[in-house]
């Protein structure tokens, strides 16, 4: 299954409460789950104004429908090609 990286630009997002990131994550969660399982979200990095979101989807389309449906921005969608870590250099 192919993966994405979503860039989602939430000013003020890395002040946001510990009850506000669980309403966005139950929000997210309530699509996923109308949407079915060929979507999932594996986690997401805040930051202080963006919220960057790792999914594995078929395609970007179901992404972006995921945003629509949540009511979310989603500003960039990349498909990834390939992960790096430090032992790739070795």
């Amino acid at each position: 299954m192919p993966k994405y990286v979503i860039e989602r630009e939430l000013p003020g997002a890395g002040k946001m409460t510990a009850e506000q990131l669980k309403a966005i994550s139950q929000a997210s969660c309530g699509v996923l789950n109308k949407m079915g399982p060929q979507i999932q979200w594996v986690h997401s990095y805040v930051t202080t104004d963006k919220i960057y979101c790792i999914y594995h989807a078929p395609d970007e389309e179901m992404v972006r429908e995921h945003a629509r449906q949540g009511g979310f921005p989603a500003n960039s969608v990349s498909k990834v090609s390939t992960i790096i870590d430090p032992t790739t250099a070795e």
